[in-house]
């Protein structure tokens, strides 16, 4: 297991206990919302309406909610993780909900599964936040079916350009980082917050790959918060997150 693996398997499992709550709400929840500021599904349309008889995988999954989400539209849901303690808690939570989901220990990049097993790929802030994008891309192609769907939503690489390199938040108005050459970002020893190290590509750089892969770009939406004032959630106030993209969602199509 790479350096990357270990670190982020050891952050989640050291830190699981602060997202049961999170997960439990969003358990709960008949309508998705989505990333650090609730946006509602409405709005952006990651998941199909009706998703009866698909088989659905969740890619980097932790409590399970969006898997949650999919059953209750119908799917076979699946979700793999690397964390088995966050998998305790989205295993105790589908037994608690009553919707069946077959939970995997282990890593989006290299998926035991066969090839084409699946009709729909969703990620939010899982693998594609937590493992190399030139790995688990190819593999989500690899898992779906032709006519497959992928969906991700993320943290907008903007971000990272404006954040201190020591780590210190809420992220700023300047530009801190290089646009160009982002990938690794290592928040080990961040000042405020330690975490994990995550993944990020510009923009251009994102549509490359998927299509060097093989995917179709089907839509790409820079989320813009209706919340106001200088809130912080997780590393963006909320003034920041209106003026300026601080998700993104991207929504794919395998031929």
């Amino acid at each position: 297991m790479t350096e990357y693996l270990d670190v982020n398997r050891a952050h989640w499992n050291d830190n699981a206990g602060d997202w049961v709550a999170a997960g439990e709400d969003r358990w709960s929840r008949d309508e998705p919302v989505w990333g650090i500021w609730d946006t509602p599904d409405d709005e952006v349309r990651l998941l199909p309406d009706d998703m009866t008889g698909l088989d659905a995988i969740e890619l980097g999954c932790g409590t399970g909610y969006v898997s949650a989400w999919m059953a209750r539209r119908g799917a076979r849901v699946t979700g793999i993780d690397l964390s088995e303690v966050q998998l305790a808690t989205a295993s105790r939570l589908s037994e608690m909900h009553q919707l069946p989901i077959t939970l995997i220990h282990g890593n989006a990049e290299d998926v035991d599964t066969p090839d084409g097993s699946f009709d729909c790929a969703v990620s939010e802030y899982g693998a594609v936040l937590w493992c190399d994008p030139h790995l688990w891309v190819p593999e989500a192609f690899r898992l779906l079916r032709s006519g497959g769907t992928l969906a991700t939503y993320n943290s907008h690489p903007l971000t990272i350009v404006c954040s201190p390199v020591d780590g210190s938040l809420p992220i700023t108005r300047n530009l801190e980082q290089p646009y160009f050459g982002m990938g690794l970002q290592d928040w080990s020893d961040a000042i405020d917050d330690p975490g994990g190290m995550e993944f990020n590509l510009p923009l251009g750089e994102w549509f490359q790959l998927f299509r060097r892969v093989g995917f179709e770009v089907v839509d790409l939406r820079e989320i813009q918060t209706s919340t106001t004032g200088d809130e912080m959630r997780f590393y963006a106030t909320a003034d920041w997150a209106r003026d300026y993209p601080s998700e993104v969602v991207w929504k794919l199509h395998k031929p």
